[in-house]
């Protein structure tokens, strides 16, 4: 029995939205809110707004894809879903980042790992970063009602082989690992989260909060580029947006302007600085853009006997939090450990090498686990940190500077990744680095990691968690926005995503989005009443 597109259901109750790609002239459109970006924050954002009673309208430069559209195949879903066609890069070339681009955002294409923000954290945040009202208490009843109303708990089947990789051997070495939280529903198990959900079990914003909205009356804006928001240095006046065509490849010409009482931006760690940038917001201290964190990410593979088919089942299901935080916040790079799903053409990038030897690495792909570790970085003073910057057509790039605190947390990493992979009973582990080779003993594999060069290129790097870039603090000279989100220059303007973090979470990030942003919006709702 086919599932049912809720999405295509709404439409054609009357829900009220925008295909910017099929815009015959320019478009003027008015709202009580706009809210440019339709993730973890934007969606958040708009259902608590839409049910306060304010008409939101929503903006979000890729398409809409729903149920029905998710196939399973990374062919289609990679450049209809991320940014940049799956290709965006750091401005160096050297790290991957996996970003959402589609109604719902990175929430539409994420591995559904649902995190609290440690309260770590959010101490060293109200310590080092004048950030107010959001201490571990504070946050709580925020976290509680976002974790029900996406019905974020534990995983409770039994992870798939390759997550349980990081369990098996973290119990033979007596760290500490648990069962990830994931936002689910239902989940039949497939293990494609990264396509979009072909099920509607994982609850993304396609299928929550932006339903909620438009059955509110909310407008929905897709396939248009906010470009730049229209101010006189105090107050905001208009957002002008390019419409796209259908592949969100190029703008077709049309132009769309957008009045309302209040602006929320929430793109992202990349795309909401460069909003303001492109905007030339006030920004006395020069803040936009910059402190963008990224969980920079390194890669451990292994072979095991047995099969583990890392392509099927849920996607993260295990973490580790072992290395994390035994040294404080401040000390060395720490990082948390999870899995990567293995699907086919992923799995080829990520693996390396080039014609007889990938295809003899892919050959074995049925047996392959493979580990990551995120890096905590933006705590200590030496950390590595990215800064956002335009290019010459104003599209958005990310200069991540490596530092050698942060490669020696990734050589760390490394160790820790080979070693519970031997533990688990890996008959081989391959650090994914260019001089790597496959090492058949934990001796063996410390000596190569030990010697190996750390360094750009050679060491393969991703990551799929954009944070900071419009730091939320009460000081002006060192922050974008004050701790409720509120643009320290322009009065009707609010930050509402991932930017507002001061350093990276130390987790998964899209639970602390969209705790964060419930709060901010709820605070929102009601100033808006009284102003």
């Amino acid at each position: 029995m086919p599932v049912p597109d809720l999405f295509a259901e709404g439409l054609s109750r009357g829900w009220k939205t925008y295909n910017g790609s099929r815009l015959e002239q320019d478009l003027t459109l008015e709202a009580d809110i706009v809210i440019v970006g339709t993730g973890a924050g934007g969606g958040t954002s708009a259902e608590f707004l839409s049910a306060a009673g304010y008409k939101v309208l929503l903006v979000e430069e890729g398409p809409l894809k729903t149920s029905s559209d998710f196939k399973m195949q990374e062919a289609e879903a990679y450049p209809a879903l991320y940014q940049e066609g799956i290709g965006r890069m750091s401005k160096d070339g050297a790290i991957t980042i996996l970003q959402g681009r589609a109604v719902g955002g990175t929430t539409l294409v994420n591995w559904t790992s649902s995190f609290r923000t440690p309260h770590q954290t959010l101490e060293h945040w109200a310590k080092e970063h004048n950030v107010k009202g959001h201490s571990e208490a504070e946050m709580a009843p925020w976290f509680e009602r976002m974790e029900q109303r996406l019905g974020v708990a534990p995983w409770a089947m039994d992870p798939n082989a390759n997550n349980d990789v990081i369990r098996s051997g973290c119990e033979k070495l007596g760290y500490s690992w648990k069962v990830i939280p994931r936002n689910v529903r239902g989940c039949w198990n497939l293990g494609y989260c990264g396509m979009g959900c072909p099920t509607n079990a994982k609850q993304s914003m396609l299928v929550t909060t932006i339903p909620a909205t438009l059955e509110k009356g909310g407008e929905l804006l897709y396939l248009a580029r906010a470009e730049r928001l229209i101010h006189d240095g105090n107050q905001v006046s208009a957002l002008e947006c390019l419409a796209m065509d259908e592949r969100c490849v190029a703008p077709t010409g049309r132009k769309i302007k957008i009045k309302a009482r209040h602006y929320i931006l929430a793109g992202g760690g990349i795309n909401t600085p460069a909003i303001l940038m492109r905007s030339e917001a006030p920004d006395p201290y020069e803040r936009a853009g910059k402190r963008t964190f990224i969980h920079l990410v390194n890669f451990s593979t292994a072979l095991f006997e047995k099969v583990i088919n890392p392509f099927y089942g849920a996607p993260q299901s295990i973490y580790s939090d072992n290395f994390q935080w035994n040294q404080g916040t401040a000390g060395p790079l720490s990082y948390k450990l999870e899995v990567p799903p293995l699907h086919p053409a992923l799995a080829s990038t990520l693996l390396g090498e080039f014609g007889v030897e990938n295809a003899l690495r892919m050959e074995q792909l049925p047996h392959t686990n493979m580990v990551l570790a995120l890096m905590r970085d933006g705590f200590h003073p030496e950390s590595a940190e990215g800064t956002v910057e335009l290019r010459a057509d104003g599209s958005p790039v990310l200069d991540y500077k490596m530092t050698d605190y942060t490669w020696d947390g990734i050589r760390r990493a490394f160790h820790s990744m080979a070693e519970i992979q031997f533990a688990a009973g890996a008959k081989s582990v391959l650090p994914m680095h260019a001089d790597a080779k496959s090492a058949t003993s934990l001796a063996q594999v410390r000596s190569q990691i030990d010697s190996l060069s750390m360094e750009l290129y050679r060491t393969r790097l991703g990551s799929a968690h954009v944070m900071g870039g419009c730091a939320m603090g009460e000081d002006a000279k060192l922050a974008v926005t004050d701790s409720l989100g509120r643009h320290h220059q322009l009065g009707n303007l609010s930050i509402h995503d991932g930017s507002l973090f001061p350093t990276s979470i130390g987790a998964n990030p899209q639970l602390s989005v969209y705790g964060l942003t419930a709060q901010l919006s709820s605070l929102l709702a009601e100033r808006l009443k009284t102003a």
